[in-house]
């Protein structure tokens, strides 16, 4: 494991890090089209893209079926749990990248929050 610091938009462009991952996760910081274009650039085709999200994902996760299709991000599974001793619900939702993603992606810091995909 090697950890790196830096802004995914910045990293996302540099070719020793542009779709050469195995697998990226991400814990819940954003609505899942920002972190699907954040994290798919990084992830290479045939890879995996794991999210931890709330347990109240679906809407959202209807919200970003645009954003699946520009980055290339297919669901794959979805695990719903509690965190134990809680009534806290999470999930991890996989995605498979199936190609490529345009080099214009992630876009300039910001903007994928501001404006997402879909």
């Amino acid at each position: 494991v090697e950890a790196v610091h830096g802004r995914a938009e910045d990293m996302a462009r540099m070719e020793s890090y542009r779709e050469r991952q195995d697998l990226v996760v991400s814990r819940a910081v954003a609505h899942m089209s920002t972190l699907l274009e954040y994290c798919m650039p990084f992830v290479r085709p045939g890879g995996l893209f794991i999210s931890y999200k709330s347990g109240k994902y679906r809407e959202e996760l209807e919200q970003s079926r645009k954003a699946c299709a520009i980055l290339s991000a297919k669901l794959v599974s979805e695990t719903p749990f509690q965190l134990p001793g809680t009534d806290i619900d999470r999930s991890f939702l996989v995605f498979k990248k199936t190609k490529k993603v345009s080099k214009k992606f992630p876009r300039k810091a910001g903007l994928p929050a501001k404006q997402p995909l879909g």
